[in-house]
């Protein structure tokens, strides 16, 4: 997409065109046998915590687990889930009476894009003559615009928001000006307009104020046009002077430049130029539909000097189809609507527009096969294009970010030449979505441009604060690394409808940003009062459930619920983050009460009991604490899989209490490992390890509650065991690099000291971390992978909850061991639950 002179309403970015890996072992079957009947119970799994491990003993075996993800309100007792159901429902019915009509507008626009009128490229389009009669404008609709336009300071131009005059309507006054004086028309209207550049002029000669790009190429060329025509100006002559010195200073500048990118340039801001350009070498730049960079301006002022059969035709489908005012650019569709999309996923609120969504998604998809300009000939739309299509399971090669692989590329582009900030981000965001090892040119692109990015910020004169903040978070917190509910409040709290590079919306209509703005406030306001009352009810069930008593266990349920609310946000998924979170403490408690609370004695009595479930009696309880242990366990995992087996029209608790099992045999052998002093090979380790890092518990229950329905064979697939492998590999490897100091000096054993130990001297302790970081990199890859790929067994929306609970594993893992930072976990669990928005001014 081209970027404007003149914003008109929004200003538009410029648009031309192994290492070994550490050995693995096969993913564990979690389809379990189950036992005939329905009436064996399950434990959920751990979540949370950072607290060290305190089991004495030669290996560590769970530590942090991650907390809990997507859920459904699991371990309610019917009575209590019926009665928080209704209140959800009777909230959301109140709050759509006040937002069907936005939404329905939010939804047109989502349709339709809805350019606004640009006064500079109308004034321009205004300037062409009609072929074989110089003397007669083309379009004489857009003349009338300009003489009905004119606001009532004399201004030409759309400021929405009230602010004193600015470098773009400047440029659109003057621009309307000239044209009226070719055409000899409004001889008033001059007069006024050439009064308000007068009272305005030293605008045009601050430095610090912002400027449209070519701005000083193009005012003072348009002046030195205007003083041609015989137009005096209210303003002295050494201010005249000094702003025609501008453009001498700038052209100089550009004539000392060759490279391809230089060469798009000087063709962009071309009405500025006039007779100092070859016009035929300018329309190498034209494209497919007629037009130069989809700029009416540029395209009109080519055409007054080079007639032009395919320009003309372009001017006139603009016409045909606004009217007497055209945009500042098109087609822009594409782009709008994906910075839409972008936005809608960015402040939380995509999910209430899925069908206009994917349409959109459709449709981009359809134009990307077809390689079509509007896409591939923008680097910020190509970028986003690539990174929305394929993170919404879309097939697209990174091959076709050939063309920009490669820093000297970008550089000879139009948007390259600008050092555009906001294209390099987009490149930095598209190189991550990395689904295997060999797309080396997405490897290669999120070097360069996370290079420039870093420059940027170490750089004085940042394009502005907000693209500043924008690029600092993006290069410090990695898409996979987010907790989205945290993304999405500061998204929210940051989001400017002004502000035209914030959420890339610069091409819409104010409006419409503040109507996005509305909608993520009041969804993202609602959601907190359901997170309240559902922390409320876990606290609750903690102190029914006794679990405030096990002086061993980490109280960790904030931090648990903190990973479901943050990432199973809408509300209408109660359920799913319910289960979650109840795992999440369960597996943190059964984690602590195997490290350090319970005797080889009490946790054999346990693992019986479970295998045991209704048969167990009253006076097989070793301990107190067993009894605590198991009769959460027992009660929960009931309720949860009463539940679960409603909304699946089958039973599925003996699935949940086999998942239980799993994670307590494995544990078990861990402690095993520990009595004996037995080292394992780094393969029996992680065969055992991505069941004892205990993610089941807390995913594979959340599955049942978002909506889809699972089947046992879907449950027993191997895409499901895979999915389950990958995700637990990361949350394993990286638990064992960030805590292998801690570790080590308490004599435990991780995959870090294992490798180290069986390499016979051959690896040091920084190549295996540098190995497991890679088989880190690997697994995830693989799982996304796994995720976007489409028409599988699974459903995509649960295939997210895997890769959902990866990304809160890389977060937790990202600087620290797991939690171990309290004050920052306590400030995101405030922001996503108690804390109320603050939006910026």
């Amino acid at each position: 997409m081209s970027q404007p002179k003149v914003s008109g309403v929004c200003s538009v970015l410029p648009a031309p065109p192994r290492h070994t890996l550490l050995l693995l072992p096969a993913a564990p079957l979690l389809a379990p046998t189950f036992p005939s009947g329905c009436h064996r119970r399950l434990t959920l799994a751990r979540a949370a915590g950072n607290v060290e491990p305190r089991r004495l003993g030669s290996f560590s075996r769970t530590r942090h687990r991650p907390p809990a993800l997507h859920s459904t309100r699991a371990g309610i007792p019917p009575s209590s889930a019926c009665v928080e159901t209704r209140l959800v429902g009777e909230n959301t019915g109140l709050q759509n009476v006040h937002t069907d009509g936005r939404d329905a507008r939010i939804k047109k626009q989502l349709r339709q894009v809805e350019l606004s009128p640009s006064s500079y490229d109308t004034a321009w389009v205004a300037m062409v003559p009609l072929p074989g009669s110089p003397g007669a404008p083309c379009f004489p609709q857009c003349v009338e615009w300009i003489l009905l336009n004119q606001q009532d300071d004399g201004s030409w131009g759309i400021n929405e928001f009230g602010s004193s005059a600015n470098k773009d309507i400047l440029s659109s006054t003057l621009a309307c000006v000239l044209a009226l004086k070719k055409w000899n028309v409004g001889h008033e209207h001059m007069r006024r307009g050439l009064h308000f550049i007068g009272r305005n002029f030293s605008i045009a000669m601050d430095e610090q104020i912002a400027a449209p790009i070519g701005f000083n190429v193009i005012f003072p060329g348009m002046l030195r046009l205007a003083i041609a025509m015989g137009l005096q100006f209210p303003v002295r002559q050494t201010d005249i002077d000094w702003v025609l010195h501008l453009w001498d200073i700038e052209v100089k500048r550009q004539d000392g430049k060759k490279s391809c990118g230089r060469e798009a340039y000087m063709a962009y801001v071309a009405e500025g130029l006039g007779n100092l350009l070859d016009w035929n070498e300018v329309m190498k730049f034209q494209r497919k539909n007629g037009s130069l960079f989809n700029s009416p301006s540029t395209t009109a002022a080519a055409l007054i000097h080079n007639y032009d059969d395919k320009a003309l035709g372009y001017l006139n489908l603009l016409v045909s189809k606004f009217g007497s005012a055209v945009p500042t650019v098109y087609p822009l569709n594409i782009h709008c609507q994906l910075a839409m999309v972008d936005s809608l996923e960015k402040i939380g609120i995509s999910h209430h527009f899925s069908t206009e969504i994917k349409g959109i998604l459709d449709m981009t998809y359809s134009f990307w096969l077809q390689r079509d300009e509007e896409i591939m000939l923008d680097v910020a739309t190509c970028a986003m294009a690539f990174r929305l299509l394929r993170m919404n399971g879309y097939d697209v090669s990174s091959d076709e970010l050939s063309h920009i692989a490669e820093a000297s590329a970008f550089h000879d582009s139009l948007q390259g030449y600008l050092n555009d900030t906001k294209s390099i981000l987009e490149l930095y965001r598209a190189s991550k979505v990395i689904v295997s090892e060999d797309e080396l040119i997405l490897d290669n692109l999120g070097s360069w441009s996370g290079s420039l990015l870093t420059q940027k910020l170490l750089s004085d004169g940042f394009p502005r604060i907000s693209t500043y903040a924008e690029v600092e978070y993006a290069l410090k917190f990695p898409f996979y690394a987010t907790l989205e509910r945290l993304e999405h409040k500061r998204n929210i709290e940051h989001f400017d409808a002004r502000d035209s590079h914030m959420l890339n919306t610069e091409y819409l209509p104010s409006r419409v940003n503040q109507e996005l703005l509305s909608l993520a406030v009041e969804d993202f306001t609602f959601s907190q009062t359901i997170y309240r009352d559902e922390l409320q009810h876990l606290d609750s069930w903690v102190k029914e459930n006794k679990l405030d008593q096990l002086q061993f266990a980490r109280q960790k349920l904030t931090y648990c619920y903190l990973s479901a609310a943050a990432t199973i946000f809408p509300p209408e998924l109660s359920d799913a983050r319910m289960s979650w979170a109840k795992n999440a403490v369960l597996t943190t408690v059964v984690d602590d009460f195997f490290d350090i609370g319970g005797s080889k004695e009490e946790l054999e009595n346990l693992i019986a009991l479970v295998e045991k479930w209704d048969e167990h009696h009253k006076d097989d309880f070793y301990s107190e604490q067993v009894k605590i242990v198991f009769c959460a366990l027992y009660t929960t995992v009931n309720q949860l899989g009463s539940m679960a087996s409603a909304v699946q029209n089958r039973c599925v608790r003996n699935h949940l209490i086999e998942t239980w099992l799993q994670l307590l045999r494995s544990m078990m052998t861990e402690t095993k490992w520990q009595i004996t002093q037995y080292v394992p090979t780094v393969e029996e380790y992680m065969t055992n390890g991505v069941v004892s890092f205990a993610l089941g518990p807390i995913v594979l229950p959340a599955l049942y509650f978002i909506g889809e329905k699972i089947s046992e064979c879907v449950v027993k697939d191997q895409e499901h065991s895979e999915l389950f492998r990958a995700m637990s590999t990361c949350g394993r490897l990286l638990n064992d690099i960030q805590g292998f100091e801690r570790e080590g000096s308490e004599g435990k054993l991780n995959s870090v000291s294992l490798l180290v130990l069986h390499s016979g001297g051959l690896m040091s302790v920084e190549g295996a971390k540098e190995a497991i970081q890679k088989n880190i990199v690997a697994s995830r890859r693989d799982l996304l992978r796994l995720v976007l790929k489409e028409d599988t067994v699974v459903p995509r929306a649960c295939k997210e909850l895997f890769w959902k609970m990866c990304k809160i594993l890389h977060l937790f893992y990202f600087q620290t061991d797991g939690f171990s930072s309290p004050k920052e976990m306590a400030s995101a669990v405030d922001a996503v639950i108690n804390e109320p928005l603050k939006l910026s001014s």
